[in-house]
Order: C-alpha cells, then structure tokens, then sequence
C-alpha cells in the first residue's frame, strides 16, 4: 500500500485509526496498533486527567511510532486533559462530540495534528472552516456515541466528500480489508476502526463483554438514547429498560435517571452483561475472534490487497 494523504500526515504506515472508545482503548491498545503500522488512540472519554497521562506515558515507552488521544468535548474536566496532552508531548488529538472550532487552534499551536469526528456533511464544513487537519466521518452502523441523522458510512463518505477536501476517515460499520477498500472507493483516504479493535487481546474491555459481543448476530444492536446522546448498544435488561421508557415517552431527564453514572465502565469494563450499558458497533455480528492487534492488521492489509487485486481482473464495463 503506497503513502497516501492519512499516512503523510500522522507519519505511519497503514492508514487505519483505532477509535477511542471508552473503557477499551487504554495505552496497551493503542501501542499495539501503532506498532503494527497504524494510528493507536488512547480513549480519554473514560479517564480521570491523572489516569490519562498515566496511560501516556506507558503507551509512550511501548512504542516509538506515532499515537494520539480521542477527546470527547463534552468532558467536564476537559481544560485538565487538554493541559495534559500538551504538557506530556502528544502530537495526535482525534476530538468529538463538540465544536471543533473550541481547541484546534490551541492545540495546532503546540505542534499538534487535529482529527474532528462528525456524522453529517454540515459538520464536515464546519471542521473545514475550523481549520482541522482531518476528519472522520462516522456512519450509523458505529458503536458508542453516533449521530442522530442515521446516516450510513456508505451514503455519509461521498457526501462528505463532495463538499469537502480534507484528508477523509471513513468509520462505522468497518472491520475487514474489504470494508476498507469499499470506504476508501467511495472518497475516504483510510479507516478508524473501533469495533474490531475493540474485540481484541489488547483491549482493555472485560472477557465477558468480548465473548458476548462476538456471539452477537444481526439486528442485535440498536441505536438508542436518542435524546441523550445516541448510542449503539447491545440489547440487554438495560437497554429494555431504555427502550420501555422511550416507548413511554419519557424525558431526557428520565432517561438521564436512567442511564445514571458509570453505566458504561461496569458493562464494558466490569462485565455486567445484565445492568450494564453494552456499546458496540453492527460489524461484531461478522465477528467471531478475539485475536491479537497483530493479527487482525495483518488480516485487514491482506484482503485489502486481495480484494484490490480481485476487482482489477474483472475489468472496466
């Protein structure tokens, strides 16, 4: 695979990008994928400021290769992390779930490259106009947090391209070197993968979430807490919980109730498949390994090739 514009800009070999999902992405993840020639991302959406840049520096003696930091916005402590990622030397910050214009030039001007995550074309403006140095686009099939348009990674790419020029993520519903070629033909310049990555000896999510997510078959997750901050998750006694009480009409302050404080930490983390909230993306109903980061890069960049070759035979009609 030649050098492209994701490649250039984060200094790697393989334009894949882990996601930074919560309560998975922790320093042995992203040193991992960075070491097999891709972009690790430590997830900060679920570390306290001090756990962050422990996570730094132990993913920064795991690996000389380039990795970054996803930001969720939204995070109430977030002037604390932002100083940390800056102080511990960073060059990488994926940011989501918020206005781009708020940090990329703060942190542009320590040196750091800026990614902004977006689920719509009005967005992916927005981020132009912000001045960021890339943008992923994130269709409905995502785990975690997703947009409420319900746009697919398939309609969502080409729209985005269409109206802007910035080097261009494709995520959402993306696990497989085929995944990844069909991203990249419809105008992406590589990948963020989470779910995949999530599923992985690496991560740091619990055995019995991993081992649950890939005995999950289509149609068993769904998008949910639309009037929260909508959620992929797998169903469970708290996502019926969730669902009885949309059913019913119920506010976002009910739901808020609902959800409660941790939710996500003692089902990802702790593995409280019954109580706790499940997020995951709708490829882990093509999963059905957990093997090491290693090889599933290598599975990826091989059917990649494969699939690359595969189409050139068949000719142009």
């Amino acid at each position: 695979m030649s050098n492209n514009r994701i490649t250039s800009l984060f200094g790697i070999k393989y334009p894949i990008i882990s996601g930074g999902m919560v309560w998975c992405s922790g320093w042995r993840l992203a040193a991992a994928v960075s070491n097999e020639g891709g972009l690790g991302l430590i997830g900060a959406g679920s570390l306290h400021p001090d756990n962050l840049r422990y996570h730094i520096q132990q993913c920064k003696a795991a690996t000389d290769k380039p990795f970054g930091v996803n930001v969720p916005l939204m995070y109430p402590e977030i002037e604390s992390i932002m100083k940390i990622i800056i102080e511990e030397g960073v060059k990488i910050v994926f940011t989501s779930a918020g206005n781009p214009k708020a940090w990329t030039k703060e942190l542009q001007s320590h040196g750091i490259k800026v990614a902004h995550v977006i689920s719509s074309s009005k967005f992916a403006i927005k981020c132009q106009e912000a001045g960021v140095d890339a943008i992923v686009a994130e269709g409905f099939e995502a785990g975690g947090h997703n947009g409420r348009e319900e746009t697919t990674t398939m309609v969502l790419i080409p729209q985005v391209r269409k109206v802007c020029d910035l080097p261009l993520l494709a995520a959402g519903g993306i696990g497989t070197g085929s995944g990844m070629l069909a991203a990249m033909a419809l105008g992406a310049d590589g990948v963020q993968i989470g779910s995949r990555f999530a599923i992985t000896e690496e991560s740091s999510a619990s055995e019995e979430f991993k081992k649950a997510c890939i005995a999950l078959k289509e149609g068993d997750t769904v998008l949910s807490l639309k009037k929260v901050s909508p959620t992929r998750l797998i169903k469970n006694e708290f996502y019926n919980q969730v669902q009885a009480a949309e059913d019913k009409g119920a506010t976002t302050e009910e739901l808020r109730e609902i959800l409660g404080r941790g939710r996500a930490k003692k089902g990802i983390f702790e593995g409280d498949l019954v109580e706790g909230e499940l997020e995951i993306g709708q490829i882990s109903s093509l999963i059905d390994d957990i093997p090491s980061v290693a090889k599933v890069v290598d599975s990826i960049i091989s059917e990649y090739n494969n699939q690359l070759d595969a189409i050139s035979t068949k000719g142009k009609f």
